[in-house]
């Protein structure tokens, strides 16, 4: 599917802001793919993004959506009474827990309308029957996947290819199911680990991602038997992502230890550690999207205030090593140092 990238790096979908058709369209002039996060966006405005990729990008591009999961009963007024004293904090008042499907069945229909090239998947697997929709229209379908089980479901869906996703990724874990008792939603694998163990039970190409951020990172993962890998946390500082600039400014600084947390949005996820995190994490409820609507007025008050401790930093947890700047520079960079560390290995194997 990726076979005839120049360079094999596929820019990840970053839900929230990050992702932008100038970033996507520029990793593909870049000889890399790039995928436009179809997560929180309305089918409309998803809709004038694969527009604007496509006249930029022409048929290099993916969209990714979050799969709906299953409506939550867990009680979240404990929490709901918890963040009204942080929105008091920032002058506004936590949103509703509500529950609703992101849109997806709209969406689903517009990718389908637009045979966009390649559609990935997060949080688990589509129905058959979108499958098949997908198919038809010419889509190679992506799934998310962070064990060998999820691995072997996916296969038998009718996937075309597996992105797997190690704990050491940024932003919210593609695990299919959340359960309240698995704070970091399940078993957890790194990356090099979960290669080797979904290279087990499928023959599907794999996609590898979580924590690259170096050629050297790409390069091991290829070695690994990856057809290509996927770094997002790498390009957040890019000059065409949308990332909030105080988001992008501490980042830069570097100096944060990261961590899984519910406290943002009900589903685990890795990011920077800041007051939210650590004031909130032991007590937020497995119940996603309703925490994620929630918390989503203290966020958006945070960033405006230009305040780092109440915002969804996510992030890798080798983020300090990402660069900035364009991104066709930032990947060239890392094909260099992916070619440098293979003929280091090369050498040291000769």
């Amino acid at each position: 599917m990726f076979d005839s990238l120049r360079v094999p790096v596929i820019v990840a979908p970053m839900a929230g802001g990050p992702s932008t058709p100038g970033l996507v369209a520029a990793a593909a002039r870049a000889g890399a793919f790039g995928f436009l996060a179809g997560g929180y966006l309305s089918a409309a405005a998803l809709d004038g993004q694969i527009e604007t990729t496509r006249e930029r990008a022409g048929a290099g591009f993916g969209v990714n959506l979050f799969v709906p999961g299953i409506r939550s009963t867990v009680d979240t007024r404990p929490y709901a009474r918890r963040l009204a004293e942080e929105a008091h904090r920032y002058g506004v008042e936590p949103g509703d827990a509500r529950w609703d499907d992101d849109a997806y069945a709209a969406k689903m229909d517009l990718l389908v309308e637009r045979r966009v090239p390649v559609v990935s998947f997060t949080f688990g697997i589509p129905v058959d029957a979108d499958i098949a929709r997908l198919h038809e229209a010419g889509s190679r379908i992506v799934v998310t996947v962070t064990t060998p089980e999820e691995a072997r479901q996916a296969a038998a869906a009718g996937a075309d290819a597996l992105c797997v996703q190690g704990f050491e990724a940024g932003g919210h874990r593609g695990v299919f199911t959340d359960e309240p008792a698995a704070p970091a939603g399940g078993e957890l694998y790194g990356l090099l680990a979960a290669l080797r163990l979904v290279a087990g039970v499928t023959d599907l190409p794999l996609i590898a991602a979580g924590g690259l951020v170096h050629g050297a990172d790409v390069a091991a993962v290829l070695v690994a038997g990856a057809s290509a890998a996927q770094l997002g946390t790498a390009f957040l500082r890019a000059d065409e992502a949308g990332t909030n600039p105080v988001y992008r400014d501490t980042l830069a600084e570097g100096d944060r230890p990261t961590t899984i947390t519910r406290a943002f949005s009900g589903r685990p996820a890795r990011g920077l550690v800041n007051r939210f995190s650590r004031e909130h994490s032991a007590h937020a409820p497995a119940t996603y999207p309703q925490v994620h609507h929630m918390s989503k007025p203290i966020r958006t008050a945070a960033a405006r205030a230009g305040d780092p401790e109440a915002m969804s930093l996510w992030a890798g947890q080798a983020y300090p090593v990402a660069g900035e700047g364009p991104v066709a520079d930032l990947i060239e960079r890392i094909a260099e140092q992916a070619r440098a560390a293979l003929e280091r290995g090369g050498k040291l194997f000769g």
